[in-house]
């Protein structure tokens, strides 16, 4: 597989490798590939436990276990004051 980057890459690649924290461009990009994919796993971790919970909220709500808005938000302001005073 051939790349071919930007002169602003290049730039950002030469300045990594400058610092001595890597010893080669293959490296860099190795690192920047294994941080991306990192990134991209949270992202997609986060984003199901967000669906998950978001579902399971919807069902409390039908179920009639929630609260009105007004009382949450009164509830969270009350949280806040207590938060600020301490």
């Amino acid at each position: 597989m051939s790349i071919t980057f930007s002169p602003e890459q290049e730039q950002i690649i030469q300045v990594l490798l400058a610092t001595g924290k890597f010893n080669s461009v293959d490296e860099v990009i190795q690192t920047a590939l294994h941080l991306l994919a990192q990134e991209t796993f949270s992202h997609e971790v986060w984003l199901e436990e967000t669906r998950t919970k978001i579902d399971e909220g919807i069902a409390s709500l039908e179920k009639g276990e929630g609260i009105d808005g007004e009382t949450f938000v009164n509830q969270l302001l009350i949280q806040l004051k207590q938060a600020k005073e301490a």
